[in-house]
């Protein structure tokens, strides 16, 4: 049987990965770190992790799954984007092109990990040297703000492309490739930190310069009492993102609970059916 890996993108905000590793620590055979070799974001700035951190990977590793991957991420001259894309390459390379490879980010939390791997072990004719090229789809729920009494989350959620079989990425994990959707959902706290924190990450992360100028004071001014009035939330095209929902929780569990018990979490089996149609058409004679 193939093996499942799990990759994560280390940078700045390392510590989220507290969070994130336990949602697939234990349904996955071997969880990668990469991790730039001299501490360097995309951008090329210095960032510092924790020597704390290390301790706490020994502590809860106790399987001995987790592999930390070091390599020069940062390339100057390169864009942003151009740093993920070939540090997604050498990761996939890194934890071998044989097995399934999932990459996330460290704010990316996976709702029901064994499911999804329960799903890629009966897709393993997909790993066949002559298969055809295919990602393989979540549905994302962006987290936009931590407010006192729980989350404020995009009301519709995106895709997010969380393996394939053959990455040649173009735009972080995008390939020209057929996309297979599932009925998986991964929580991503996306933009719900401190101001602080998102400030640095809008300063360092592949999509740098495409930030629109409105998007920092929206999020600083709404909360669980005006969402309902406010719309249009996307950090590139306001209008992308256009409602908020809110749900209580103190923490990633109970907003994780909170969430799945939601009648309309997951989109219905019609409608992955219909995009799954759809690409397989669009990708007929390809």
């Amino acid at each position: 049987m193939k093996k499942i890996n799990v990759g994560f993108l280390v940078s700045y905000d390392y510590e989220l990965l507290k969070k994130a590793i336990p949602f697939v620590y234990k349904d996955a055979d071997h969880i990668y770190l990469a991790i730039d070799k001299d501490l360097k974001t995309w951008k090329g700035n210095t960032f510092e992790i924790n020597e704390d951190f290390f301790k706490w990977i020994e502590t809860i590793d106790t399987d001995r799954k987790i592999i930390i991957y070091r390599d020069e991420f940062y390339v100057e001259g390169y864009t942003t984007m151009e740093c993920e894309v070939r540090e997604r390459m050498l990761l996939s390379e890194k934890m071998g092109l044989n097995d399934w490879c999932v990459q996330l980010d460290a704010d990316e939390y996976f709702v029901d990990f064994k499911a999804f791997t329960d799903y890629l072990k009966h897709q393993e004719s997909l790993l066949k040297s002559n298969a055809k090229p295919v990602q393989i789809a979540a549905f994302l729920y962006n987290m936009f703000k931590k407010v006192d009494d729980g989350y404020l989350l995009v009301e519709e959620p995106t895709r997010v492309l969380v393996t394939t079989n053959q990455p040649n990425y173009r735009v972080g994990r995008k390939a020209k490739q057929q996309i297979i959707y599932t009925r998986h959902v991964v929580l991503h706290e996306c933009l719900s930190r401190t101001e602080e924190e998102l400030e640095l990450k809008l300063k360092n992360w592949g999509h740098d310069t495409q930030v629109n100028t409105e998007f920092l004071n929206k999020w600083k001014t709404v909360n669980s009492k005006n969402y309902q009035d406010m719309q249009d939330f996307f950090y590139i095209e306001p209008e992308k993102w256009k409602k908020l929902i809110f749900i209580e929780g103190k923490n990633i569990s109970e907003l994780k609970e909170n969430l799945m018990k939601q009648n309309d979490v997951l989109p219905t089996k019609l409608f992955v059916f219909g995009k799954n149609f759809g690409q397989w058409f669009k990708f007929l004679f390809k």
